[in-house]
Parts: C-alpha cells; sequence; structure tokens
C-alpha cells in the first residue's frame, strides 16, 4: 500500500471522524436495525433494509479511514513556494484555453471547498510536481497529449 500524504489537520480531522463512526455511529445504526426489526417480517421491511444498507456504507468508510491513517504519511503545511509540492495549490491555464482551474494537489481527504483535488499519482500530478510558475508541462491523458502551464502556486 502507497503512503497517503495529509496535513495534520486532516490526520487529526480522519481520527476523529473515526472515533465518532465507531462509537456513536454504531450505537446509532444498531438501535436503528433493532427498531425496524420490531416492525416486523424482514423480507418486506423498508426500514430494516435501509438501516442494513446504511450500516454497510458507514462499515465501509471505517475501514476506508482505517487504511487512510494506517499507510498516512504526516505532512507539515509549507510556507507559500513556487515549487509544486503535494499539499500545494496551483492554477494552470491549458493550452487554447484562456480560463484559469484551481487545484490542489493531494489526497482527496484533502478537499476544500471551491477547489478541485489532483491525486499527486495522477498523470497531471506527476507531470506537474516538482515544476515551478511559469512552466509549460505536457502530460498524456486519455484524450492524447495535453499541455499545461503552471501561472501560479499557491
Amino acid at each position: 500500500m502507497t503512503e497517503t500524504k495529509l496535513t495534520r489537520q486532516t490526520y487529526q480531522r480522519l481520527q476523529e471522524e473515526l472515533q465518532d463512526l465507531t462509537t456513536r455511529g454504531r450505537i446509532e445504526i444498531a438501535a436503528a436495525i433493532e427498531a425496524a426489526r420490531a416492525l416486523g417480517d424482514l423480507k418486506e421491511n423498508g426500514d430494516y433494509h435501509a438501516a442494513k444498507d446504511t450500516q454497510g456504507k458507514m462499515e465501509a468508510r471505517i475501514r476506508q479511514i482505517q487504511a487512510l491513517l494506517s499507510s498516512a504519511e504526516i505532512v507539515e503545511e509549507e510556507e507559500q513556494s513556487e515549487t509544486v509540492t503535494t499539499g500545494s495549490i496551483v492554477h494552470l491555464r491549458y493550452d487554447g484555453d484562456d480560463e484559469l482551474e484551481q487545484y490542489l494537489i493531494g489526497s482527496i481527504e484533502e478537499k476544500r471547498p471551491g477547489v478541485s483535488v489532483i491525486s499527486p499519482a495522477s498523470p497531471l500530478g506527476q507531470a506537474i510536481l516538482g515544476k515551478t510558475e511559469g512552466q509549460v508541462v505536457e502530460y498524456e491523458s486519455p484524450g492524447g497529449v495535453l499541455r499545461v502551464e503552471i501561472v501560479k502556486v499557491g
């Protein structure tokens, strides 16, 4: 399994979410399942099936967080730099497009409002990591080779 780089803040938030899901979350879903069972026939009991579905999704999220935390590397948020690193917010302009697009380089768990996330392992992420403002890079996308200018980092 590869390491996932997380800021200390995100790591802490995930630990708190895991604690909440494994305590309060499990207690509430167990109560919902028990209440639905009391309604009778389980084959045609929509409340029971909905509660079991919710339980499955919650347990999947618990496993996902546990895996993330077990392979996490905590990275310090760096001061503003002109070099693209994990945790950077970059402003890119695609060749032939006048609009800037803003991305966070990192894990989807680091998401922030209004900013799309690019994995450092993705073709675009790999192409821009270590590059600096003003550089133009090319990368292979499913639709062919794309050129992108790094307008701003930070």
